[in-house]
């Protein structure tokens, strides 16, 4: 049996994506075959296209990450989910057995990756997934909102919660409100009674910001956000920053944590090797975070607020024979929330 499959062959940019055929995958007993609705796109996807992972990428790569879809079979001794089930494909691949694992640590194995890093991705009509990587979709979200869910609400849950320790009354600065996970952090630290800054490159995004929960909103092209920061919270600076941009922002971001807080790490957009200036760390007696994904049981919690306290937020839906459109969009930063391409 054959399946349509989104893939390239080299490394390069989103214009090597083809289309073509390769066989269904075979499911092991401990495994489910999803029949993919829709997925999203990530930064991630972008950076192994253009062989910016440290890794070897295996080739011909179907690529992506995060989907939704039906179950379509279920391995023999699986007993989560059945054939019918509406489910959300949590990414984060992991040994299972090891004491990272048994800890409930999974993104801390030692063969903790990615899907469609090193194995074949969402972007195809059918994934084979671990069972334990499957969780029922809520009735309420479409297949492109739950498409939407898997590393930007774990990373974002990872880094406010488990790794940031959030409370009611924080300062919490998250870079980039715009983006996937910058629409799930504002969610999150609002849920949990935060005040929200955040950082846009338009001046379109910034209502689109404060509808989702953001309490003030900078347009860091028009303004220097480090004095904002300070103007905002009268001096006081944050408690918590989240930094996905990378080098451009980084040594200002930790200008913006307040002594005692702390400054979170996991996106590179804008380079990797920023300066930095370590008597800032230290004398402010910081907390830096480095941040890979998250957990299942992180997943399995959060996922208990969808959709009446954390919503997915949509900028665009593409068809199947569209994702080079998808991705072009993607890199022009002219979007507000996550992109996402139909499988059907």
């Amino acid at each position: 049996m054959k399946m349509q499959a989104l893939f390239y062959e080299k490394h390069g940019s989103y214009e090597n994506i083809k289309t073509g055929e390769f066989p269904i995958p075979e499911i092991k007993e401990n495994e489910v075959l999803v029949k993919v609705k829709a997925f999203s796109l990530n930064h991630l996807d972008i950076w192994i296209m253009e062989g910016k992972y440290p890794v070897p990428i295996p080739m011909p790569h179907i690529f992506a990450s995060d989907a939704a879809g039906i179950v379509e079979k279920v391995g023999s001794i699986v007993e989560n989910v059945k054939e019918g089930d509406e489910v959300i494909v949590y990414p984060g691949l992991s040994c299972g057995y090891c004491e990272k694992c048994l800890s409930g640590k999974d993104n801390l194995c030692d063969k903790f990756s990615i899907l469609g890093v090193l194995t074949d991705g969402v972007s195809a009509q059918y994934v084979k997934v671990p069972a334990v990587n499957v969780f029922k979709k809520p009735k309420e979200l479409s297949f492109e909102e739950g498409a939407s869910i898997g590393i930007t609400y774990t990373t974002m849950w990872h880094s406010l919660v488990t790794r940031g320790k959030i409370k009611s009354g924080d300062i919490v600065l998250i870079h980039g409100g715009g983006s996937g996970v910058g629409t799930a952090g504002i969610q999150i630290a609002k849920m949990f009674g935060a005040t929200v800054i955040t950082t846009v490159g338009d001046d379109w995004k910034i209502q689109k910001a404060k509808e989702i929960g953001a309490d003030f909103v900078i347009n860091y092209k028009k303004e220097n956000f480090v004095e904002a920061v300070k103007n905002i919270t009268d001096g006081k600076l944050c408690d918590i920053v989240v930094d996905h941009i990378g080098q451009e922002t980084f040594q200002d971001s930790i200008e913006c944590a307040k002594k005692g807080g702390k400054v979170i790490t996991f996106g590179v957009t804008t380079g990797a090797e920023p300066t930095v200036n370590l008597r800032k760390i230290f004398g402010k007696n910081l907390d830096i975070h480095g941040v890979y994904m998250g957990t299942k049981g992180e997943v399995a919690h959060y996922m208990k607020f969808f959709p009446e306290k954390l919503k997915p937020v949509i900028d665009s839906v593409f068809p199947f024979e569209e994702a080079k459109k998808a991705y072009e969009k993607l890199l022009s930063r002219q979007f507000f929330g996550k992109i996402v391409v139909k499988v059907d």
